[in-house]
């Protein structure tokens, strides 16, 4: 089973159905559910995705969402060192930093997939869309 960190903009697009990602995510989530991959967020991707949701929905009904990810999906820890080696990553955003790092010092995680691949050029982890994920492993 592959272990794969979903980042924001993945979750987010099947919480909003942004077309035509969410059924892409959908796709992902079924997989994470039914035990094909081993799906991960940190606690940064679970409190930007609580804020984001937040700003369209109550918070009872977002709390309810979040425990319905937690269901599928596993949380990778970041303490200090996943901060210093963001600061110091030379990474454009440094969130996106923070969530390479904590895939990185976990030492499971095989692959990111998120949309913003670009955010990602200096990953030393496999970053993939998506799209590209699902066409590589449904051709297995």
């Amino acid at each position: 089973m592959k272990n794969v960190l979903i980042d924001t903009d993945v979750i987010l697009d099947f919480f909003f159905d942004r077309l035509p990602f969410a059924d892409q995510a959908a796709r992902l989530f079924s997989l994470c559910e039914t035990g094909q991959l081993h799906g991960y967020v940190t606690p940064v991707i679970c409190s930007n995705t609580y804020y984001l949701l937040r700003q369209t929905a109550k918070h009872e009904k977002v709390i309810h969402k979040m425990q319905q990810l937690m269901m599928i999906m596993d949380v990778l820890q970041m303490d200090k060192d996943t901060v210093l080696m963001a600061l110091n990553s030379g990474f454009r955003d440094f969130e996106d930093a923070l969530q390479n790092y904590a895939a990185v010092q976990s030492g499971m995680i095989s692959v990111i997939l998120t949309r913003n691949v670009r955010d990602y050029l200096k990953s030393d982890i496999g970053v993939l869309t998506p799209e590209s994920f699902l066409k590589i492993i449904e051709s297995d």
